[in-house]
């Protein structure tokens, strides 16, 4: 099959061909039809994520048919459209038995702990614990797009943050999460306050549902511009993007006992951020973790874009090729394009 596979961590990624997988006995193969490209794929081929073997092949957020299916495989066939989260679990472990596959103590993870999507083909393990069906009014792009970002922030606002009707909610960073955030939270009826530099982000968070917007880079205080339009402060703030400023503003701009989640990857030099650990004692702050979401709750996010609440097609800024993400992908960090870019040629 044909692949995108780096050699080396910051190498020039290159196009080659590499022998077809075959299906585990609990597993399946997936023709990949479309697949994401995401800042996740750019922290890994920097050589931030310890789990990565070279050479490698990244891409975990994907939608594709059935092509392969193992022998101990009961309720998957052939053919089927589907979609998996881009944590993948065991089913058996105790953070599963307790419903929590999104921290699985024996997970693994496509385009991390083994090849990925950026390719024409996917293995994937445990199928009956982890592929979620793709309903036919739902594109493979549009079912690609949900695999990590938009997941990742549907478990983040519905299920860590609770937001409800009415409640402030801040969005610090406007990529594929944020923006995802900002339509999740609009559907549920909160007011949205999204924190960018990039205006061309900044509209489009206007125009999926955020009640205001703050361009970073020319606000003096963001935290205090935040508080003045939230009158006090959010009731939940969200670091989409995953920085020490971001992380450390959107703990500051909660009200009292008030939730920060943080869904943007503190990696590398990142990852032991200081934060006002002072507001969260004085405040009461609740400051949660987001990583990823489970299969089983797939059902209830299709069925909120099956109604029309939520249209993450919008979301999607560019269909590229694959070859088109050689380039794409080490570029990751420069924060280029609106919105989600697409792989849908091969």
């Amino acid at each position: 099959m044909k692949a995108l596979l780096y050699e080396s961590f910051q190498s020039n990624p290159k196009i080659t061909k590499v022998p077809d997988p075959t299906p585990t006995s609990d597993g399946v193969v997936i023709e990949v039809k479309a697949t994401g490209l995401c800042r996740s794929d750019w922290h890994g081929w920097m050589g931030h994520d310890d789990d990565i073997e070279l050479p490698h092949i990244p891409g975990h957020e994907f939608a594709g048919i059935i092509t392969s299916v193992g022998k101990n495989v009961k309720n998957w066939k052939i053919g089927d459209p589907v979609t998996v989260p881009f944590v993948c679990a065991c089913g058996k472990c105790p953070e599963c038995a307790s419903g929590n596959q999104q921290v699985c103590d024996s997970q693994f993870q496509p385009g991390f702990t083994h090849w990925g999507s950026f390719a024409q083909y996917v293995a994937i393990e445990r199928a009956e614990v982890n592929l979620v069906r793709v309903p036919e009014e739902i594109s493979m792009e549009t079912a690609a797009s949900l695999g990590c970002r938009f997941a990742t922030s549907f478990r983040a606002v519905v299920d860590q943050g609770k937001v409800s009707g009415g409640q402030w909610i801040a969005i610090h960073g406007c990529g594929g999460i944020g923006l995802s955030a900002i339509m999740i939270a609009k559907a549920l009826g909160a007011q949205i306050i999204a924190i960018d530099i990039d205006e061309e982000k900044l509209k489009l968070a206007k125009k999926i549902g955020a009640s205001f917007t703050l361009n970073s880079s020319k606000v003096s205080n963001v935290v205090e511009a935040v508080r003045e339009l939230s009158k006090g402060g959010v009731h939940i703030s969200i670091d989409a993007l995953g920085s020490p400023e971001t992380c450390f503003n959107s703990i500051e701009n909660l009200r009292k006992r008030g939730k920060h989640i943080q869904v943007g990857l503190m990696l590398a030099d990142h990852k032991h951020a200081s934060i006002p650990m002072n507001q969260v004692i004085s405040k009461e702050l609740e400051i949660y973790g987001s990583h990823g979401m489970q299969a089983y709750r797939y059902p209830d996010m299709l069925q909120m874009i099956l109604s029309g609440k939520m249209n993450p097609e919008l979301l999607i800024g560019s269909r590229i090729s694959l070859e088109d993400s050689l380039t794409a992908l080490p570029e990751m960090d420069k924060f280029k394009g609106t919105g989600i870019s697409m792989i849908t040629s091969f």
